[in-house]
């Protein structure tokens, strides 16, 4: 397990229980087991006080933990029959985006998602979830694609923004984007947009335009990073605590603002400690929301997804 910053407390405690544990199974006469288990209460209740009160900055921690469930994750456990779709039939593949036909309960459909990676070589693969053109554009395929066969589409957030590299903006980044994300205003079919990990500015919001937008409890979702937040408002990247808090990324705050529509509670710990046990709260929270939106006609969505988003950042203010 990699311990965040805040969770050193917590490594201490366990790491002794761990030690406790080891000595006993070289030395059978020696018995650990209760003085481990007094740690191990201990452990569970210092992580409960920890999790229990997580400000913004903290949050974003817990949300860019390499350990949480990825986009590939969760297809393997709640997809079945999954048939990846590559390329954008203009320039090439993006491994940053992952998406193609599926099953979810047994219900066709088509999901996308932003893939981080797991270990040093996935994440260059993937270029950490930063999509260039070519993954939006393979997005907008893949969603034109569900609009014309009837198939209700899921995506899956989990970026830190669209790639700012100097090729992706030659072959056109931000039309991409725009693209991507009026694609998600135009088809007839049910939308729902999950932000499992960073909902990092336009990279986010252009699989995130949707009729209805959920996110796990300590996840984030903002217009810019803290950390580019504070380069720009104080000239300090320092500041990201102070920009954490001012940006209002967290699922409580967008959730008040009428951003997104439900929280899904994470294992006690976040999603990295009990991964399927989160996969499998987002699950719900799908297939509740896939069955009211199915009841619905093409144009009955289109207006809601619409007038939604006009709608947006109207609550919780004043």
């Amino acid at each position: 397990m990699t311990y965040l910053d805040f969770e050193k407390p917590l490594a201490d405690i366990e790491g002794k229980a761990e030690e406790l544990r080891t000595m006993g199974e070289k030395d059978s006469s020696v018995d650990v087991e209760k003085e481990a288990a007094a740690l191990d209460k201990k452990a569970n209740s210092l992580l409960k006080e920890l999790y229990g009160n997580l400000d913004a900055w903290r949050k974003t921690q817990v949300a860019r933990h390499p350990e949480r469930p990825h986009c590939r994750d969760y297809i393997e456990r709640l997809f079945t029959e999954y048939t990846p779709l590559a390329g954008d039939r203009g320039f090439g593949d993006d491994l940053a985006v992952m998406g193609g036909l599926a099953r979810f309960n047994d219900i066709p459909c088509v999901v996308i998602g932003h893939e981080k990676g797991h270990d040093t070589k996935s994440r260059i693969d993937h270029n950490f979830g930063m999509a260039r053109p070519e993954g939006y554009r393979k997005a907008v395929r893949l969603m034109d694609l569900a609009d014309r066969f009837g198939l209700p589409v899921i995506t899956l957030v989990d970026t830190a923004g669209a790639y700012p590299g100097k090729g992706a903006e030659e072959r056109g980044q931000s039309e991409a984007i725009a693209r991507s994300t009026e694609k998600c205003l135009q088809i007839g079919v049910p939308l729902i947009s999950v932000i499992i990990g960073e909902g990092g500015s336009g990279g986010a919001v252009a699989f995130a335009t949707a009729n209805r937008i959920v996110m796990l409890e300590h996840s984030i979702y903002s217009v810019i990073s803290p950390e580019g937040c504070a380069s720009i408002l104080w000239k300090d990247a320092d500041k990201m605590r102070e920009a954490a808090e001012a940006l209002r990324l967290t699922a409580q705050d967008l959730k008040k603002l009428g951003v997104i529509d439900q929280i899904v509670t994470e294992p006690v710990g976040g999603a990295q400690r009990a991964p399927e046990a989160a996969i499998d709260a987002v699950g719900k929270e799908i297939a509740a929301l896939l069955k009211d939106l199915s009841a619905k006609k093409p144009a009955e969505l289109i207006k809601q997804r619409r007038q939604k988003f006009l709608d947006m950042g109207k609550k919780g203010l004043g």
